[in-house]
């Protein structure tokens, strides 16, 4: 059992579902609001590799001051120039290609269309 989760909002959540997707992490739940089904009230996706994300659409909530755009998150991959590539296909931006690593394994970081960060790297801390 993964008992580490990564937690993010988005202003548009369902964008960020649809890019999330394309870099590999699979859906396991969306719970929408029932009177605005274009708010993500959580969504629940799984990384391959083990661990994953809950989200949900960003909305005023001073219990929980988390900005969009303001997360980075590194998820390990064996992968790491197949997942670079489809994220930045999917519309992410290149922050650092795939490189080899000093302190072992190859990485990569791209910024989701919002602006969190994402590093995919070999390395299994």
């Amino acid at each position: 059992m993964t008992a580490l989760w990564v937690t993010l909002r988005y202003r548009d959540a369902d964008a960020a579902l649809t890019w999330l997707r394309a870099v590999g992490f699979t859906e396991d739940v969306v719970h929408r609001d029932p009177d605005d089904r274009s708010v993500v009230q959580h969504a629940q996706l799984s990384w391959p590799g083990g661990g994953g994300l809950m989200l949900g659409t960003h909305r005023e909530s001073p219990g929980w001051p988390v900005e969009p755009g303001h997360g980075a998150t590194y998820a390990v991959t064996d992968d790491v120039d197949r997942v670079f590539e489809a994220a930045v296909v999917a519309g992410g931006r290149a922050v650092m290609k795939p490189a080899d690593q000093d302190y072992g394994g190859r990485s990569a970081t791209v910024a989701d269309p919002e602006g969190n960060l994402w590093s995919f790297g070999s390395y299994r801390p």
